[in-house]
């Protein structure tokens, strides 16, 4: 399918590429298989999509997020808290999940995503209440039934408020009982081949909330199954004291002390580093996930992302949780990044492409997963009206949806509405679900 003269098209590419009149994708494989100048046609092509109406975008790719959490959006009780005091109000609601809430919270966190031109996207579910022992299972389910792409990765917890940890003990797992069900769903779930839909990775949530033998025995466990390794980093000051008080050592340091100073890592967050600590991030390249709302939401400070993908770090964006941003919307961070950036570095070093960037070949960098899905986005809003770069104007005009979103060669967004997902029947069941689990 030649997707034919769209208003404008960004390739994300890492050198300058003409694709003006632009692309052909293979749609039984999803492989883009030609990017077409100006003044010329494809060489060989059997269908046209007039894309003249639509800014084309690589599918947007969310580096960290926690899907359960649009269950408890907007709480009162922990709307105007820190990251600390915000878990400590949240972790006995999420003790209360169940296999029909996280159902209905997977199935909203990842129709926002696609409706906002979000193709891939990585999960950080580590919470495992009694009854909920398969919610990876439950994830996947939903992530192929709405036609998605995601890296789920397999958190833990194993450090309770007994042991001098910040989760109740009813969050928390047994060390061995984590480590078989990390073999296990990477054994069932991980796809390694190049059109993959789900992938696996091993997520203990954070040094406050797992032990420290649990983190190296994880990371012994991902290299041994060859996936990827994730946790929340030097997201707050009040981790930085529990680490130095509980370990004798700053976030990095305890970070190598249990072996995964190491590509095969990305963090969350990675905001309270110091040069040298962004210098030894960069050097290992360790991948950052960029979470810029949630850092503002919940002001906990503003990532270094320049400074760590200069010195080496591949550096994406997330969402993170939509109990930490109260939204799922991918298109939205981008410019939510590039303004937090600016403000810190100025516009001449955080042009709309590198925000852009951050989103696409950054994040699947992160991820070590390379993707060639499409976002389509219209600028037919009264938003856009006096808009000059087609582009640009996705970005600083504030786009909130895409028109069509294609993953793995096939529509699953056209038109503005998600195929075969009735949005209302979705929208009802989660404030159902969400009331149910307020009320206990």
């Amino acid at each position: 399918m030649w997707i034919k003269d769209p208003a404008g098209i960004h390739t994300s590419s890492r050198r300058s590429v003409d694709a003006s009149r632009g692309l052909v994708v293979n749609t039984r494989t999803g492989a883009i298989v030609e990017l077409v100048a100006a003044g010329v046609e494809p060489t060989r092509h059997d269908r046209v999509l007039d894309a003249s109406a639509h800014v084309v975008l690589p599918g947007l790719i969310n580096t960290h997020h926690h899907f359960y959490q649009t269950l408890t959006r907007a709480w009162a009780p922990v709307a105007d808290a820190e990251l600390f005091p915000w878990l400590q109000g949240l972790y006995p609601v999420w003790a209360r999940l169940t296999p029909d809430a996280l159902e209905s919270a997977v199935t909203v966190a990842i129709a926002e995503l696609l409706l906002s031109g979000c193709t891939t996207a990585a999960d950080h579910h580590y919470v495992f209440p009694a009854g909920l022992e398969e919610s990876v299972d439950i994830e996947a389910d939903v992530v192929q039934r709405l036609g998605a792409r995601a890296m789920l990765t397999r958190g833990s917890m194993s450090l309770g408020q007994d042991d001098g940890g910040l989760p109740p003990q009813s969050t928390v797992q047994d060390h061995d009982a984590i480590l078989e069900d990390s073999r296990r769903v990477v054994e069932t779930f991980h796809q390694r081949d190049e059109a993959a839909r789900i992938r696996i990775g091993l997520a203990p949530c954070s040094p406050f909330s797992v032990t420290r033998e649990l983190m190296r025995d994880t990371a012994q466990l991902a290299s041994e199954l060859d996936v990827r390794l994730h946790t929340h980093l030097a997201e707050t000051i009040d981790e930085e004291d529990f680490c130095r008080e509980r370990f004798g050592l700053r976030t990095v340091d305890y970070l190598e002390s249990v072996g995964w100073l190491s590509s095969r890592t990305w963090l969350g967050h990675a905001i309270h580093l110091d040069d040298s600590e962004v210098a030894r991030l960069g050097a290992a390249s360790v991948g950052v996930a960029h979470c810029a709302t949630s850092n503002m939401r919940l002001g906990s400070g503003t990532c270094r992302a320049l400074e760590l993908e200069e010195a080496g770090s591949p550096v994406g964006l997330g969402v993170d949780g939509s109990a930490s941003n109260d939204g799922s919307n991918m298109i939205e961070e981008v410019r939510a990044a590039l303004n937090i950036q600016r403000l810190a570095a100025g516009p001449a070093r955080v042009p709309v492409a590198r925000a852009l960037n951050w989103a696409t070949r950054g994040s699947a960098a992160a991820l070590g997963w390379e993707g060639a899905d499409l976002a389509m986005f219209t600028l037919d809003e009264l938003r856009f009206a006096g808009a000059h770069d087609p582009v640009a104007a996705l970005v600083l005009c504030g786009a909130h949806r895409a028109d069509r979103v294609m993953v793995d060669g096939r529509w699953v967004m056209e038109d503005g509405a998600l195929a075969g997902q009735d949005l209302e029947r979705i929208i009802a069941r989660q404030r159902e679900q969400a009331r149910l689990l307020m009320r206990g």
